[in-house]
Protein backbone atom coordinates (compact mmCIF):
# COMPACT_ATOMS: atom_id res chain seq x y z
CA UNK A 1 0.00 0.00 0.00
CA UNK A 2 2.92 1.99 0.78
CA UNK A 3 4.60 2.06 -2.67
CA UNK A 4 7.12 0.08 -1.07
CA UNK A 5 7.20 -3.60 -2.44
CA UNK A 6 6.43 -5.02 -5.78
CA UNK A 7 9.35 -4.80 -7.88
CA UNK A 8 10.94 -7.65 -9.46
CA UNK A 9 13.90 -7.23 -7.01
CA UNK A 10 11.40 -7.76 -4.10
CA UNK A 11 10.32 -11.39 -5.23
CA UNK A 12 6.86 -12.67 -6.72
CA UNK A 13 3.83 -9.86 -6.99
CA UNK A 14 0.59 -10.83 -8.94
CA UNK A 15 -2.58 -9.22 -9.19
CA UNK A 16 -2.60 -5.16 -8.71
CA UNK A 17 -3.36 -2.76 -6.02
CA UNK A 18 -4.45 1.24 -6.38
CA UNK A 19 -3.79 4.34 -4.57
CA UNK A 20 -5.83 7.81 -5.76
CA UNK A 21 -6.37 5.49 -9.17
CA UNK A 22 -2.68 3.93 -9.54
CA UNK A 23 0.32 2.28 -8.75
CA UNK A 24 1.02 2.72 -5.22
CA UNK A 25 4.75 4.08 -6.02
CA UNK A 26 3.07 7.20 -7.66
CA UNK A 27 1.60 8.84 -4.63
CA UNK A 28 4.59 8.02 -2.24
CA UNK A 29 3.77 11.52 -1.27
CA UNK A 30 0.19 10.30 0.03
CA UNK A 31 0.72 7.77 2.01
CA UNK A 32 2.32 7.97 5.67
CA UNK A 33 3.90 5.18 6.40
CA UNK A 34 5.23 4.02 10.56
CA UNK A 35 6.83 0.92 10.49
CA UNK A 36 6.58 -1.87 13.30
CA UNK A 37 10.36 -0.66 14.48
CA UNK A 38 10.64 2.28 15.67
CA UNK A 39 14.35 2.37 15.29
CA UNK A 40 13.71 2.33 11.37
CA UNK A 41 11.46 5.52 11.22
CA UNK A 42 14.50 7.72 12.67
CA UNK A 43 16.29 9.52 10.32
CA UNK A 44 17.48 12.59 11.45
CA UNK A 45 19.45 13.15 14.80
CA UNK A 46 17.62 15.97 16.64
CA UNK A 47 13.77 15.55 17.13
CA UNK A 48 12.52 18.99 15.51
CA UNK A 49 14.22 18.07 12.36
CA UNK A 50 13.26 14.49 12.35
CA UNK A 51 9.62 15.45 12.54
CA UNK A 52 10.12 18.27 9.95
CA UNK A 53 11.81 15.62 7.39
CA UNK A 54 8.89 14.02 5.80
CA UNK A 55 7.06 17.90 5.33
CA UNK A 56 10.52 19.09 3.65
CA UNK A 57 10.39 16.13 1.36
CA UNK A 58 6.87 16.95 0.17
CA UNK A 59 7.67 20.11 -0.97
CA UNK A 60 5.66 22.06 2.26
CA UNK A 61 6.13 25.63 2.28
CA UNK A 62 9.38 26.02 4.71
CA UNK A 63 7.16 28.93 6.43
CA UNK A 64 4.22 26.37 7.70
CA UNK A 65 6.88 23.34 8.56
CA UNK A 66 7.57 24.53 12.03
CA UNK A 67 3.70 25.07 12.84
CA UNK A 68 3.15 21.42 11.92
CA UNK A 69 5.68 20.19 14.09
CA UNK A 70 4.42 21.85 16.85
CA UNK A 71 1.46 20.23 16.21
CA UNK A 72 2.07 16.80 15.62
CA UNK A 73 4.14 16.58 18.81
CA UNK A 74 1.68 18.25 21.30
CA UNK A 75 -0.90 15.45 18.99
CA UNK A 76 1.03 12.68 20.35
CA UNK A 77 2.67 13.59 23.57
CA UNK A 78 6.10 13.85 22.75
CA UNK A 79 6.66 16.24 24.92
CA UNK A 80 10.60 16.90 24.37
CA UNK A 81 12.99 20.47 23.28
CA UNK A 82 13.33 20.29 19.36
CA UNK A 83 16.62 20.08 19.90
CA UNK A 84 16.52 16.88 21.86
CA UNK A 85 18.71 14.03 20.25
CA UNK A 86 17.00 11.28 19.18
CA UNK A 87 19.93 8.67 19.73
CA UNK A 88 18.33 9.58 23.94
CA UNK A 89 14.62 8.92 23.16
CA UNK A 90 13.57 5.84 24.60
CA UNK A 91 12.08 3.01 22.73
CA UNK A 92 8.30 4.74 23.70
CA UNK A 93 9.14 7.90 22.60
CA UNK A 94 10.21 6.78 19.19
CA UNK A 95 7.18 5.51 18.37
CA UNK A 96 5.66 8.70 19.09
CA UNK A 97 8.21 10.64 16.84
CA UNK A 98 7.74 8.32 13.89
CA UNK A 99 3.94 8.99 14.53
CA UNK A 100 4.25 12.37 14.76
CA UNK A 101 5.96 12.80 11.71
CA UNK A 102 4.03 11.01 9.78
CA UNK A 103 1.13 13.33 11.32
CA UNK A 104 2.56 16.15 9.89
CA UNK A 105 2.95 15.23 6.52
CA UNK A 106 -0.80 15.20 6.70
CA UNK A 107 -1.67 12.35 4.32
CA UNK A 108 -4.47 10.68 2.20
CA UNK A 109 -3.20 7.35 3.72
CA UNK A 110 -2.71 6.64 6.74
CA UNK A 111 -0.38 2.98 7.16
CA UNK A 112 0.31 2.20 11.18
CA UNK A 113 1.60 -1.26 12.18
CA UNK A 114 0.95 -2.09 15.54
CA UNK A 115 1.94 1.98 16.76
CA UNK A 116 1.28 1.54 20.11
CA UNK A 117 3.17 -1.48 21.17
CA UNK A 118 5.66 -0.03 23.62
CA UNK A 119 3.80 2.65 25.01
CA UNK A 120 2.32 3.39 28.60
CA UNK A 121 -1.54 3.48 28.84
CA UNK A 122 -1.49 7.52 28.53
CA UNK A 123 0.18 7.42 25.36
CA UNK A 124 -1.95 4.93 23.87
CA UNK A 125 -4.98 7.04 24.64
CA UNK A 126 -3.01 10.41 23.47
CA UNK A 127 -1.73 8.40 20.06
CA UNK A 128 -5.23 7.20 19.71
CA UNK A 129 -7.35 10.75 20.34
CA UNK A 130 -4.58 12.13 17.84
CA UNK A 131 -5.10 9.36 14.80
CA UNK A 132 -8.10 9.74 15.00
CA UNK A 133 -8.40 13.46 15.24
CA UNK A 134 -6.38 13.35 11.87
CA UNK A 135 -8.39 11.57 10.38
CA UNK A 136 -11.84 13.09 11.08
CA UNK A 137 -10.49 16.58 10.22
CA UNK A 138 -8.44 15.64 6.91
CA UNK A 139 -10.55 11.96 5.59
CA UNK A 140 -8.20 10.57 5.18
CA UNK A 141 -8.17 6.79 5.20
CA UNK A 142 -6.55 4.76 8.23
CA UNK A 143 -4.97 1.24 7.95
CA UNK A 144 -3.77 -0.09 11.33
CA UNK A 145 -2.03 -3.61 11.51
CA UNK A 146 -2.70 -4.45 15.47
CA UNK A 147 -3.07 -7.91 17.53
CA UNK A 148 -4.71 -5.48 20.49
CA UNK A 149 -8.15 -4.88 18.95
CA UNK A 150 -9.80 -3.18 21.73
CA UNK A 151 -7.47 0.06 21.40
CA UNK A 152 -9.11 0.76 17.84
CA UNK A 153 -12.06 -0.26 18.21
CA UNK A 154 -13.95 3.46 18.82
CA UNK A 155 -12.37 4.20 15.09
CA UNK A 156 -13.01 0.85 13.41
CA UNK A 157 -15.42 0.69 10.37
CA UNK A 158 -14.19 -2.72 9.12
CA UNK A 159 -12.03 -5.48 10.44
CA UNK A 160 -9.85 -7.77 7.93
CA UNK A 161 -8.42 -10.68 9.23
CA UNK A 162 -5.62 -12.19 7.58
CA UNK A 163 -5.43 -16.13 7.79
CA UNK A 164 -2.09 -17.92 8.41
CA UNK A 165 -2.20 -20.00 5.25
CA UNK A 166 -2.99 -17.45 3.08
CA UNK A 167 -6.45 -15.72 2.38
CA UNK A 168 -8.92 -13.97 4.74
CA UNK A 169 -10.10 -15.98 7.58
CA UNK A 170 -13.25 -12.76 7.97
CA UNK A 171 -13.99 -9.77 6.52
CA UNK A 172 -16.61 -7.34 7.67
CA UNK A 173 -18.06 -4.89 10.50
CA UNK A 174 -16.38 -5.20 13.36
CA UNK A 175 -19.44 -6.03 15.27
CA UNK A 176 -20.43 -8.72 12.99
CA UNK A 177 -16.89 -10.08 12.82
CA UNK A 178 -15.98 -10.93 16.16
CA UNK A 179 -19.94 -12.13 16.95
CA UNK A 180 -19.73 -14.42 13.94
CA UNK A 181 -16.37 -15.99 13.98
CA UNK A 182 -15.15 -15.45 17.72
CA UNK A 183 -14.38 -18.98 18.04
CA UNK A 184 -12.34 -18.95 14.72
CA UNK A 185 -10.64 -15.89 15.70
CA UNK A 186 -9.52 -17.01 19.11
CA UNK A 187 -8.24 -20.30 17.86
CA UNK A 188 -6.20 -18.40 15.64
CA UNK A 189 -4.56 -16.41 18.27
CA UNK A 190 -6.68 -13.33 17.53
CA UNK A 191 -7.22 -10.52 20.43
CA UNK A 192 -10.97 -9.96 20.79
CA UNK A 193 -12.05 -7.03 22.77
CA UNK A 194 -13.29 -7.83 26.11
CA UNK A 195 -11.97 -11.86 25.83
CA UNK A 196 -8.66 -11.46 27.66
CA UNK A 197 -6.36 -14.78 28.38
CA UNK A 198 -7.42 -16.69 31.29
CA UNK A 199 -4.59 -17.70 33.29
CA UNK A 200 -4.26 -18.63 36.97
CA UNK A 201 -2.42 -15.63 38.39
CA UNK A 202 0.67 -15.62 40.48
CA UNK A 203 0.66 -14.67 44.67
CA UNK A 204 2.87 -11.91 45.38
CA UNK A 205 5.79 -12.27 46.66
CA UNK A 206 6.12 -15.53 49.15
CA UNK A 207 6.65 -14.91 52.71
CA UNK A 208 10.62 -15.66 53.43
CA UNK A 209 11.32 -15.15 49.81
CA UNK A 210 15.09 -15.18 49.81
CA UNK A 211 16.59 -12.33 47.33
CA UNK A 212 18.08 -12.57 44.49
CA UNK A 213 19.66 -9.00 43.87
CA UNK A 214 19.05 -6.15 45.84
CA UNK A 215 19.53 -2.27 45.38
CA UNK A 216 20.55 0.68 47.52
CA UNK A 217 20.53 4.23 47.00
CA UNK A 218 20.91 3.57 43.35
CA UNK A 219 21.15 6.48 40.57
CA UNK A 220 20.87 5.34 37.00
CA UNK A 221 21.98 6.52 33.95
CA UNK A 222 22.04 5.20 30.08
CA UNK A 223 25.23 7.22 29.33
CA UNK A 224 27.02 8.10 32.05
CA UNK A 225 26.34 11.32 32.48
CA UNK A 226 22.52 12.05 32.60
CA UNK A 227 20.80 10.69 35.80
CA UNK A 228 17.07 9.48 35.08
CA UNK A 229 16.27 7.94 38.37
CA UNK A 230 18.07 8.41 41.53
CA UNK A 231 17.69 7.21 45.64
CA UNK A 232 16.23 4.07 44.58
CA UNK A 233 16.17 1.04 46.74
CA UNK A 234 14.28 -2.54 45.83
CA UNK A 235 14.65 -6.20 46.29
CA UNK A 236 14.31 -8.66 42.88
CA UNK A 237 13.11 -11.77 45.09
CA UNK A 238 13.46 -15.58 43.76
CA UNK A 239 10.96 -17.26 43.14
CA UNK A 240 8.84 -14.25 41.94
CA UNK A 241 8.44 -11.26 39.86
CA UNK A 242 9.55 -7.83 39.76
CA UNK A 243 7.48 -5.63 37.68
CA UNK A 244 8.61 -2.41 36.46
CA UNK A 245 6.85 -0.01 35.27
CA UNK A 246 6.12 4.09 34.63
CA UNK A 247 5.39 6.34 31.66
CA UNK A 248 8.20 6.12 28.30
CA UNK A 249 11.29 8.07 29.15
CA UNK A 250 10.97 7.44 33.28
CA UNK A 251 14.13 5.21 33.08
CA UNK A 252 12.61 1.62 33.14
CA UNK A 253 14.70 -0.01 30.74
CA UNK A 254 17.95 1.88 31.83
CA UNK A 255 17.03 0.84 35.44
CA UNK A 256 16.85 -2.80 33.88
CA UNK A 257 19.85 -3.09 32.25
CA UNK A 258 21.41 -1.80 35.61
CA UNK A 259 20.23 -4.86 37.47
CA UNK A 260 21.10 -7.32 34.71
CA UNK A 261 24.72 -6.03 35.18
CA UNK A 262 25.10 -4.95 31.67
CA UNK A 263 25.05 -1.20 32.90
CA UNK A 264 27.37 0.37 35.04
CA UNK A 265 25.37 1.90 38.28
CA UNK A 266 25.95 5.53 38.34
CA UNK A 267 25.68 5.46 42.41
CA UNK A 268 24.84 3.08 44.95
CA UNK A 269 25.11 -0.20 44.52
CA UNK A 270 23.21 -3.57 42.58
CA UNK A 271 24.25 -6.48 44.52
CA UNK A 272 23.68 -10.07 44.46
CA UNK A 273 22.13 -11.71 47.16
CA UNK A 274 21.71 -15.42 46.85
CA UNK A 275 23.35 -15.55 43.11
CA UNK A 276 27.28 -17.03 43.70
CA UNK A 277 30.06 -14.65 43.53
CA UNK A 278 31.65 -13.61 40.59
CA UNK A 279 35.54 -13.26 40.38
CA UNK A 280 35.01 -9.43 41.26
CA UNK A 281 32.74 -9.96 44.10
CA UNK A 282 29.28 -9.73 44.27
CA UNK A 283 28.47 -6.61 41.84
CA UNK A 284 26.77 -8.02 38.80
CA UNK A 285 28.11 -4.89 36.75
CA UNK A 286 31.73 -6.26 37.44
CA UNK A 287 30.88 -10.11 36.39
CA UNK A 288 32.20 -11.32 33.26
CA UNK A 289 29.81 -12.29 30.45
CA UNK A 290 30.38 -16.08 31.23
CA UNK A 291 29.90 -15.06 35.02
CA UNK A 292 26.16 -13.42 33.80
CA UNK A 293 25.05 -16.34 31.68
CA UNK A 294 24.13 -19.12 34.05
CA UNK A 295 23.50 -16.03 36.94
CA UNK A 296 21.43 -13.23 35.02
CA UNK A 297 19.96 -13.32 31.32
CA UNK A 298 18.48 -10.27 29.94
CA UNK A 299 15.95 -10.18 26.75
CA UNK A 300 16.71 -6.41 25.16
CA UNK A 301 13.48 -4.04 24.22
CA UNK A 302 14.82 -4.87 20.65
CA UNK A 303 15.40 -8.30 20.03
CA UNK A 304 17.26 -7.71 17.15
CA UNK A 305 20.20 -6.34 19.30
CA UNK A 306 20.75 -9.75 20.55
CA UNK A 307 20.16 -12.06 17.87
CA UNK A 308 24.34 -13.73 16.56
CA UNK A 309 23.65 -16.97 13.90
CA UNK A 310 22.09 -17.29 10.90
CA UNK A 311 19.56 -19.78 12.15
CA UNK A 312 16.60 -19.76 14.84
CA UNK A 313 18.12 -23.02 15.95
CA UNK A 314 21.67 -22.04 15.99
CA UNK A 315 20.31 -19.00 17.89
CA UNK A 316 18.22 -20.85 20.51
CA UNK A 317 21.61 -23.36 20.68
CA UNK A 318 24.33 -20.30 21.35
CA UNK A 319 23.91 -20.30 25.19
CA UNK A 320 24.18 -23.97 25.55
CA UNK A 321 26.79 -24.59 23.58
CA UNK A 322 28.66 -21.75 25.52
CA UNK A 323 28.07 -23.87 28.32
CA UNK A 324 29.89 -26.77 26.71
CA UNK A 325 26.27 -28.13 26.85
CA UNK A 326 26.20 -32.00 24.97
CA UNK A 327 25.14 -32.18 21.35
CA UNK A 328 21.96 -34.39 22.51
CA UNK A 329 20.92 -31.69 25.93
CA UNK A 330 21.41 -28.89 23.85
CA UNK A 331 18.82 -30.24 20.76
CA UNK A 332 16.55 -31.10 23.71
CA UNK A 333 16.28 -27.56 25.26
CA UNK A 334 15.72 -25.96 21.73
CA UNK A 335 13.12 -28.05 20.26
CA UNK A 336 11.08 -27.90 23.39
CA UNK A 337 11.47 -24.00 22.94
CA UNK A 338 10.37 -24.20 19.48
CA UNK A 339 7.56 -25.84 20.20
CA UNK A 340 6.26 -24.23 23.33
CA UNK A 341 6.84 -20.67 21.33
CA UNK A 342 5.56 -21.84 18.01
CA UNK A 343 8.78 -21.47 16.08
CA UNK A 344 9.05 -25.21 15.26
CA UNK A 345 7.90 -24.06 11.04
CA UNK A 346 10.39 -21.35 11.56
CA UNK A 347 14.16 -23.53 12.56
CA UNK A 348 16.11 -23.05 9.56
CA UNK A 349 14.92 -19.50 9.18
CA UNK A 350 17.05 -16.14 9.46
CA UNK A 351 16.20 -14.49 12.91
CA UNK A 352 16.35 -11.11 11.18
CA UNK A 353 13.52 -12.56 8.36
CA UNK A 354 10.65 -12.61 11.48
CA UNK A 355 7.90 -11.08 11.97
CA UNK A 356 8.75 -8.66 15.17
CA UNK A 357 6.31 -10.99 17.54
CA UNK A 358 8.54 -14.21 16.35
CA UNK A 359 11.28 -11.75 17.11
CA UNK A 360 10.42 -11.05 20.69
CA UNK A 361 9.62 -14.93 21.05
CA UNK A 362 13.05 -16.25 20.01
CA UNK A 363 14.76 -13.35 22.13
CA UNK A 364 12.75 -14.52 25.32
CA UNK A 365 13.47 -18.19 24.30
CA UNK A 366 17.30 -17.76 23.83
CA UNK A 367 17.95 -16.19 27.56
CA UNK A 368 15.42 -19.18 28.92
CA UNK A 369 17.70 -21.52 27.28
CA UNK A 370 20.37 -21.35 29.64
CA UNK A 371 18.26 -21.30 32.70
CA UNK A 372 19.67 -18.13 34.27
CA UNK A 373 18.65 -17.53 38.11
CA UNK A 374 17.57 -14.01 37.15
CA UNK A 375 15.56 -13.34 34.30
CA UNK A 376 15.28 -9.68 32.80
CA UNK A 377 12.82 -9.00 30.36
CA UNK A 378 12.27 -5.56 28.56
CA UNK A 379 8.59 -5.68 27.29
CA UNK A 380 8.41 -9.70 26.95
CA UNK A 381 5.02 -9.65 25.04
CA UNK A 382 4.90 -6.77 22.93
CA UNK A 383 3.75 -7.89 19.36
CA UNK A 384 2.54 -11.10 20.37
CA UNK A 385 -1.10 -12.61 18.95
CA UNK A 386 -3.27 -14.27 21.60
CA UNK A 387 -1.53 -17.71 21.15
CA UNK A 388 1.92 -15.81 21.75
CA UNK A 389 1.45 -13.97 24.22
CA UNK A 390 -0.03 -16.98 26.28
CA UNK A 391 2.91 -18.86 25.57
CA UNK A 392 5.49 -16.37 26.73
CA UNK A 393 2.99 -15.42 30.23
CA UNK A 394 2.88 -18.98 30.39
CA UNK A 395 6.72 -19.97 30.37
CA UNK A 396 7.59 -16.80 32.64
CA UNK A 397 5.22 -18.20 35.07
CA UNK A 398 6.70 -21.82 35.05
CA UNK A 399 10.17 -20.02 35.65
CA UNK A 400 8.64 -18.68 38.69
CA UNK A 401 7.23 -21.21 39.87
CA UNK A 402 10.97 -23.33 39.73
CA UNK A 403 12.15 -20.38 42.03
CA UNK A 404 14.06 -18.16 39.83
CA UNK A 405 13.08 -14.45 39.55
CA UNK A 406 11.94 -12.42 36.74
CA UNK A 407 12.12 -8.98 36.33
CA UNK A 408 10.02 -7.40 34.18
CA UNK A 409 9.31 -3.89 32.60
CA UNK A 410 5.80 -3.86 30.98
CA UNK A 411 2.99 -1.80 30.30
CA UNK A 412 1.09 -4.32 30.06
CA UNK A 413 -2.08 -4.39 32.98
CA UNK A 414 -2.51 -8.40 32.37
CA UNK A 415 1.31 -8.89 32.78
CA UNK A 416 1.21 -7.30 35.76
CA UNK A 417 -2.14 -9.04 36.91
CA UNK A 418 -0.71 -12.90 35.83
CA UNK A 419 2.97 -12.56 36.82
CA UNK A 420 2.32 -11.31 40.58
CA UNK A 421 5.25 -10.44 42.72
CA UNK A 422 5.87 -6.85 43.97
CA UNK A 423 5.57 -3.52 41.54
CA UNK A 424 8.03 -0.67 41.26
CA UNK A 425 6.58 2.34 39.55
CA UNK A 426 9.03 4.69 38.26
CA UNK A 427 7.82 8.15 38.09
CA UNK A 428 8.92 11.25 36.11
CA UNK A 429 9.56 10.71 32.40
CA UNK A 430 10.99 13.38 29.46
CA UNK A 431 12.26 16.85 30.61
Amino acid sequence: MAGLLGTEEDGHAAGAMQVDGDDPAAHRGRVGLVLQDPDAGVVLSRVGDDVAFGCENLGVDPVEIPARVGEALSAVGLRVPLERETARLSGGQKQRLAIAGVLAMRPGLLLLDEPTANLDPAGVSEVRRAVGDAVRSSGATLVVIEHRTDVWIDLMTRVIVLDADGGLLADGAPAEVFARHADALLAAGVWLPGRPVELPALPSTPPGSVDALRARGLSISRDGHTVVQEGLDLEVAAGAASILTGSNGAGKSTLALTLAGLLPEHSGTVEAVSLPAGRRGMRPSRWSSRELLTRIGTVFQDPEHQFLTQTVRDELAVGPRALKMTDAATSRIVDDLLERLGLTALARANPFTLSGGQKRRLSVATVLATAPQVIVLDEPTFGQDRRGWAGIIGLLQEQIGEGRAVVAVTHDDDVVRLLGGRRYALTGGPA
